[in-house]
C-alpha cells in the first residue's frame, strides 16, 4: 500500500507536545478509521514508514506497538503489518456514521480518539464508507444506519449530514431508526436540532455560540468595528450558533449586528462578495469554517482588498493548510482528538444509564493567532476603504 500525499503532517517536536511514537500512531489511527487504510490491508514497511515520518526505525515499531496492543494492526513476523480486523470478542461494537468524512479534517481525528478511548476497554468499532455525492451520500448514509440495525450494534456515533439537499430529513430519519431499534446515539460535532433549540440525545463537541462571541470579541479588541460572518448555505446548525456567537459580542461592544452583515453564499462567487463588502464595509469577517476563509481569502485578493491590512480574517477548526495559506490563518483549533475520548466515555455512560437525560458535553478550543488578524506585527493595518 502506498501513502497519500495528505497523510504527511508536520510533527510537532515541541516540549508540549506529546512523544513523536504517539503522534505516528494518532496519524496512522486516523486513517484506519476512516478506512483508507481498509480491514486486512498491509501497511508500508518499517524503513518506508520511517523515511516517510522522518522518525527512527525505533520510533515507528513503538508506535504500530501500541496500535497493534489496540487491536488495530496486527504485525507479522516475516511478512508486515496489516489492518486488523473486527474483534469478535470486544465487549461492545458500535457503529461509525460519518457522512462527511474525508470532506474535512475534524473527523479523523475524532475517530482517532474513539479508538484509543475504546481500545483500553475492547471496544469493537464498525466503520462505513461514504461517496462525497450529496445524492449518493444521503442514500448512503441510510443504508449504513440500516446494515448498524440489522447487526444490532450497541450505539451508533454519529456526525450528522450538512450541505446536501434534504439534510435535516435525513438526518431525523437516521435518529428515528435507531430510536425506535433502541440503539443509543452520542451526536458529534452538531446536533440535527436548529440552534438553539436543544438536543434530544447526548452530544459532544464545542459551545459554538461561546466560541463565536470568543472570536468576534477578539476581533474587536483588535479595533474593529463593522465585523461580517461568512458561511455556506446549508451549513450545520454549529454555524448559527457561531452567528449568535458572533451578534452576542456586537450587541456587548456596541448597537449589535444587521442581517446584512451575515453572507451565507460560495466564498469563490467573486461577484456576490464584491457586493456585499461594498455594502458592508466589514473591517473583521469571522468565516464558518478555515476552508471558507481560505476561499474567501483567494477571492479577496482577486479583489484587490488586502488582508489583514483592510480585512482582518479569522476561522474556525485549525486545519493542516491554515497555516500556509497566502497570509496565515488566524483560528480557532477544534480539540478533535479529545472529542472523541469524550463521546467514547459518554457512550459507556449512556449504556450503563440509558435513562439519564439528554446531555451536552462541550470542550474547550485554543485559539490560535496567525498573521490573517492583523496582530502580527509585521503586518500593516491601514485601511483601503478611506
Amino acid at each position: 500500500m502506498e501513502f497519500n500525499g495528505d497523510i504527511m503532517h508536520d510533527l510537532d517536536s515541541s516540549s508540549e507536545a506529546p512523544p513523536k511514537y504517539k503522534q505516528i500512531a494518532d496519524m496512522l489511527r486516523a486513517k484506519i478509521c476512516s478506512l483508507e487504510y481498509p480491514p486486512g490491508d498491509k501497511l508500508p514497511s518499517d524503513s518506508e514508514l520511517s523515511k516517510h515520518f522522518s522518525s527512527s526505525r525505533l520510533t515507528v515499531i513503538r508506535a504500530l506497538r501500541q496500535l497493534e496492543s489496540e487491536g488495530l494492526v496486527e504485525r507479522k513476523a516475516g511478512s508486515g503489518t496489516y489492518v486488523g480486523l473486527q474483534r469478535d470478542n470486544a465487549a461492545h461494537s458500535f457503529g461509525l456514521l460519518f457522512p462527511n468524512l474525508g470532506e474535512g479534517e475534524i473527523f479523523e481525528p475524532i475517530c482517532a480518539g474513539l479508538a484509543r478511548a475504546g481500545s483500553s476497554s475492547q471496544q469493537a468499532l464498525i466503520w462505513g464508507n461514504i461517496s462525497n455525492s450529496s445524492v449518493n451520500k444521503e442514500a448512503q448514509a441510510l443504508e449504513l444506519c440500516n446494515s448498524f440495525i440489522a447487526r444490532r450494534v450497541d450505539g451508533v456515533f454519529f456526525a450528522p449530514l450538512e450541505l446536501t439537499s434534504h439534510t435535516k430529513e435525513i438526518n431525523q430519519q437516521i435518529v428515528n431508526r435507531l430510536d425506535e431499534a433502541s440503539i443509543p446515539i452520542i451526536l458529534l460535532d452538531r446536533s440535527i436540532q436548529p440552534f438553539p433549540e436543544p438536543t434530544q440525545h447526548d452530544l459532544v463537541g464545542i459551545d459554538n455560540w461561546r466560541e463565536g462571541c470568543r472570536m468576534a470579541k477578539y476581533l474587536l479588541d483588535l479595533g474593529c468595528t463593522r465585523l461580517g460572518f461568512v458561511g455556506r448555505p446549508g451549513s450545520a446548525p454549529t454555524v448559527n450558533a457561531r452567528i449568535a456567537g458572533l451578534s452576542e459580542a456586537m450587541r456587548q461592544y456596541s448597537s449589535g449586528m444587521s442581517s446584512e452583515c451575515i453572507l451565507m453564499a460560495d466564498p469563490t462567487d467573486i461577484d456576490t462578495v464584491q457586493r456585499w463588502v461594498e455594502v458592508v464595509r466589514p473591517d473583521g469577517v469571522l468565516c464558518a469554517t478555515d476552508y471558507t476563509a481560505g476561499q474567501l481569502m483567494h477571492t479577496l485578493a482577486k479583489l484587490g482588498i488586502a488582508v489583514p491590512q483592510t480585512i482582518r480574517l479569522v476561522g474556525f477548526d485549525d486545519v493542516r493548510y491554515a497555516s500556509i495559506l497566502p497570509v496565515p490563518l488566524t483560528t480557532l483549533r477544534q480539540p478533535c482528538l479529545e472529542i472523541g475520548i469524550a463521546a467514547m466515555k459518554a457512550m459507556l455512560a449512556r449504556l450503563e444509564d440509558p435513562s439519564m437525560v439528554p446531555r451536552t458535553i462541550s470542550l474547550d478550543c485554543e485559539l490560535i493567532v496567525r498573521a490573517s488578524c492583523g496582530a502580527n506585527p509585521n503586518y500593516s493595518m491601514s485601511s483601503q476603504f478611506g
